[in-house]
């Protein structure tokens, strides 16, 4: 089991964090008091793995005491299974932040300014920034440049920038898939369809590939798709997409697409990455 605490000043970018962490698979608690955390805790030791990895959010709203917190942080680490994460921005950075979003400080009805506000949040937070595993600024840190970090901090072995990538193939004779981020056709390729002991088939099956594959210009074409999937999804998930659809087109959806779907789903998860493999409209009748 892993609990990692986000704390951190109000504007910091505890939220966003919160978000990126959840699509890499943690369960995500907000606001939770320090006395409630040990018994979450036991609570999530007995979900059968449910709550294997589980982050509270942790602010200046309920940080009456630190003490208990503290309490906390030293039981759960003493067992191996708690850090912290703390978030913060320059003043200037928090100040906009505000202004932007129209939000109200949590601390402002106390003060007499934001800028105050601030302040004294920043001086009551210091101490839980001082007792944080992980500090990050984020002041100069764009969206996907923070979930970047996050992801090699938190990332689980093998995640490759968190993205999950679906590939499905389609009939053009039936529309464009409206999720599609990329689209490919492959009318082209010569047509399984008009041969005789292959028509009542689909591209699973191992004659319909082979037959998909055994053209020059379609092993040509899958090989250069193959160059340009590999070379566009670090981008992708670099610029911080968490998903991406892919479709292959083909008439009806049952040969060519389902083949070269197939085939580009094994490549996708021969790089590292999270993939899953849909055909439309594979099972409807020509």
């Amino acid at each position: 089991m892993e609990i990692l605490i986000i704390s951190g000043l109000s504007g910091g970018g505890k939220s966003k964090a919160a978000s990126f962490l959840e699509d890499i698979g943690f369960y995500i608690v907000d606001n939770m008091p320090a006395a409630m955390i040990l018994k979450f805790a036991e609570f999530c030791a007995g979900g059968n793995g449910r709550y294997d990895r589980v982050a509270l959010v942790y602010d200046v709203r309920t940080a009456n005491t630190f003490t208990e917190l503290f309490e906390v942080l030293d039981t759960l680490k003493a067992k191996g299974v708690c850090r912290m994460l703390f978030l913060e921005a320059s003043p200037e950075t928090v100040i906009k932040r505000y202004k932007e979003t129209r939000r109200r400080h949590p601390l402002r009805d106390d003060v007499d300014s934001l800028a105050e506000a601030v302040r004294q949040e920043r001086e009551l937070m210091e101490p839980i920034k001082a007792r944080a595993d992980f500090v990050i600024d984020t002041s100069n840190r764009s969206t996907a440049q923070l979930r970047s970090e996050l992801l090699s901090l938190f990332g689980c072995e093998g995640e490759k920038g968190g993205m999950s990538v679906n590939v499905t193939s389609f009939g053009f004779k039936y529309g464009l898939p409206l999720e599609a981020d990329l689209v490919f056709d492959v009318r082209f390729m010569p047509n399984p369809f008009y041969v005789e002991e292959l028509r009542h088939q689909t591209g699973l099956d191992r004659a319909v590939a082979d037959y998909v594959l055994s053209f020059r210009q379609n092993q040509d074409f899958l090989a250069r798709l193959k160059d340009l999937i590999g070379f566009t999804l670090p981008l992708y998930a670099e610029e911080g997409k968490t998903g991406l659809v892919i479709a292959v087109g083909c008439t009806g959806g049952h040969h060519r697409s389902v083949a070269v779907t197939h085939a580009l789903t094994e490549f996708i998860q021969s790089q590292g990455y999270r993939v899953s493999e849909n055909h439309r409209d594979m099972e409807r009748e020509s």
